[in-house]
């Protein structure tokens, strides 16, 4: 039997260190929500700020002060995207493959296993930035995604977790379709309360232009 574990990466090591393999369905929400935060979110703020401002004492303004903080949390959220992005290493998990890529459990990989006492459950296996559990996505990094790695049906592999030892034995493994919840803008965006509207793409105001 294999155990499962999650390696803790080391201070010195660098982030860019491991590629961030990724589905195009989660890195296309990626870089949705980069793209709502920089040109939509991000000016909308700063008008805000810019408001908040021009109205006397900042020290003591609370839509100036949340304003700024705001736009700081927006900035990070744009650097860790814009990061992200660009170490993507997309995988098709619908790609031909074959020998024993088509056979074991790799990241794409959609599983179906069972526990001890006879409950079956099936994940698929993708990037840490496309966890989603209602979903059974689970990340290729985590205790169970390490643990059915490079497993096939009728392997027993052991997941090791901090509650105790589950015994497990993998009954299929196949690579379909996986698909990511696409992204969509907040509710409570500072965009949505001043009703900006999205950037069309010049295929977009092309078919509009033809439409009138």
């Amino acid at each position: 039997m294999r155990k499962g574990f999650t390696r803790r990466p080391q201070a010195d090591e660098p982030a860019t260190r491991v590629k961030n393999y990724i589905t195009a369905g989660g890195l296309q929400r990626l870089q949705d929500e980069h793209r709502f935060l920089l040109t939509r979110e991000r000016p909308a703020v700063t008008e805000v700020v810019a408001w908040a401002a021009s109205n006397g004492d900042r020290s003591e303004n609370a839509d100036y002060q949340y304003g700024k903080r705001r736009l700081r949390q927006i900035d990070g959220r744009i650097r860790f995207l814009t990061k992200r992005i660009e170490a993507a290493e997309v995988v098709d998990p619908e790609a031909p493959r074959a020998g024993q890529a088509a056979t074991r459990a790799f990241f794409g990989a959609t599983v179906r296993y069972a526990n001890a006492a006879g409950v079956s459950r099936v994940v698929s296996i993708v990037g840490t930035d496309e966890i989603d559990l209602s979903r059974n996505h689970i990340s290729w990094v985590s205790p169970l995604g390490r643990a059915l790695m490079k497993s096939a049906a009728g392997d027993s592999v052991v997941l090791q977790l901090p509650g105790g030892t589950e015994y497990l034995t993998v009954l299929e493994v196949c690579y379909e379709r996986i698909s990511v919840e696409p992204f969509r803008e907040p509710p409570g965006s500072e965009a949505s309360a001043k009703g900006l509207t999205r950037r069309r793409s010049p295929d977009e105001e092309e078919t509009k232009r033809h439409r009138w």
